[in-house]
This record gives C-alpha cells, sequence and structure tokens, in this order.
C-alpha cells in the first residue's frame, strides 16, 4: 500500500481546547501533518479544519475514525475521495532583477496572482490556485529574482456537488 496526500476536513464545536484534541490524536499516533487550517463556518459554535496528512488507505481510515470519537468533533471527512475543489494561498515576497521586473509582473499576470505592492526590493505578490500550480509559480518567481519570504495557507478543500460536511 503506498503513502498518499489526503485533505482531511473535520467540522468541530468551536470550544477550547478542541483543536489540540485533534492536533494531539495525530502527534500520539505519530501521524505528519503538513498543513493545518481553522476557521469558524457560517454558525459561530461551529469551526471547520481542514489538513493534509499523507498515509495509505487503512492510515486514513484510521485517523478518520479515531477523530470521530473526539468529544468536540461533529463530522470527519476526506475530502480526497471525492471531486472537490481545492485552493492554497501564496503570498511571496521578491527581491527582483532590475531587468526582470516585467517578467515577473507578466509571470504573475499568467498564474491569476495579483502583484500587492511592486518596489523592485520587495515585489509582493499574492496567488491563490492548487498546491501544484503554486510550487511551479515559485519556482518560476525564483528565476527573476531573490525570494525573501514565503507564507502559504496550507490547502483548503470543499467537495464539488450538493455534498456537504455535517455540521
Amino acid at each position: 500500500m503506498s503513502s498518499q496526500r489526503h485533505i482531511i476536513a473535520i467540522t468541530l464545536q468551536n470550544e477550547s481546547g478542541a483543536l489540540t484534541r485533534v492536533a494531539g490524536l495525530f502527534s500520539t499516533r505519530g501521524y505528519n501533518i503538513e498543513s493545518l487550517n481553522v476557521a469558524a463556518t457560517d454558525d459561530p459554535t461551529v469551526s471547520r479544519l481542514t489538513l493534509v496528512t499523507t498515509g495509505n488507505d487503512a492510515v486514513i481510515h484510521q485517523i478518520t475514525q479515531q477523530s470521530l470519537k473526539l468529544v468536540d468533533v461533529v463530522d470527519v471527512e476526506d475530502v480526497t475521495r471525492e471531486e472537490h475543489f481545492e485552493r492554497e494561498l501564496l503570498l511571496i515576497k521578491v527581491k527582483a532583477k532590475t531587468t526582470q521586473v516585467g517578467s515577473l509582473w507578466s509571470a504573475t499576470q499568467r498564474a491569476g496572482g495579483r502583484v500587492l505592492w511592486d518596489a523592485a526590493d520587495s515585489f509582493t505578490i499574492e496567488l491563490t490556485s492548487s498546491e501544484a500550480d503554486i510550487n511551479r509559480f515559485m519556482a518560476e518567481v525564483a528565476n527573476f529574482g531573490e525570494v525573501l519570504e514565503v507564507v502559504r495557507s496550507g490547502a483548503l478543500a470543499i467537495q464539488k456537488g450538493r455534498h456537504i460536511l455535517e455540521s
């Protein structure tokens, strides 16, 4: 069984310690969390946690079942098992080579990004896309100057269609 990347969505009660209990489940079992996002939903008493981890089907099944046993957890789903939309936010700051500023603007526009600040010594770009597209963009941007700082949100995902995660 091969280890694959999975996006796990968890709805949980917005209570003190709920996130700690979910993270503790992963750490005590030795599972790595590659990225983690959590925020309130349209119901302020419920938060949605989206995390990325790797594992084979048996490991992911175990994570799902163990998460459901946590007192604050309402629902858990491996979003990657179904068709879904996935996005990640990138903020990147580049010290552009003077001769490459135009190329940096062009690359940003081609990728669907937005220039937030265009000073050559701290050219700042925002891009929302898939993890793969963001990785490609970062590699391309590195050709136009020195990458000074990178901030990534990690994956957010939602299933296509009418299916929703219970809250």
